[in-house]
């Protein structure tokens, strides 16, 4: 694989989310991205039970704001793609590639409308019945991160 996948967290609030999504990080060799403030300590018990014992598998850096993110991938980055739940695209209407950025917001409001506003060409959303207004934030970076390997072939995956 050329450059992973990435996996970004608009400050995410719920422990156990950001360590499945660790677990998912490790399994598929994504990196995960932090955008502070976080709503728990990274020391949190729920956060290191749901990453298990693969933190060590992980490639993963903390930002103190979205800008400080986007400024440290620089012009070298892959394409981001922002996963709200009001999206005109399907997250598989998208052609993925090496390097490519899957960024999900908070658990309780999602992305801020500035980022929303800016990068609305590359908002992308999972469809689902009216019966719930989201889906769990670990689930959507799954469904999106095994999509995006499923495009490019899986690569480094057995």
């Amino acid at each position: 694989m050329d450059m992973p996948l990435h996996i970004v967290l608009h400050e995410p609030l719920i422990p156990a989310n950001t360590g499945n999504i660790a677990r998912t990080c490790a399994a598929t060799g994504a990196h995960l991205h932090l955008i502070h403030p976080l709503g728990f300590s990274t020391e949190d018990r729920y956060l290191k039970r749901a990453g298990l014992d693969y933190w060590h598998a992980v490639t993963i850096r903390h930002y103190d704001s979205f800008d400080h993110f986007a400024s440290e991938q620089g012009e070298q980055a892959g394409r981001f793609y922002f996963v709200e739940t009001w999206g005109e695209k399907l997250y598989t209407d998208v052609t993925y590639q090496d390097g490519d950025y899957i960024i999900l917001g908070k658990e309780t409001s999602g992305l801020p409308r500035e980022l929303t506003e800016k990068y609305r060409e590359n908002l992308i959303r999972i469809p689902m019945s009216g019966a719930t207004r989201s889906i769990n934030l670990s689930n959507c970076a799954a469904i999106v991160v095994f999509e995006a390997y499923r495009q490019i072939g899986f690569p480094g995956l057995s």
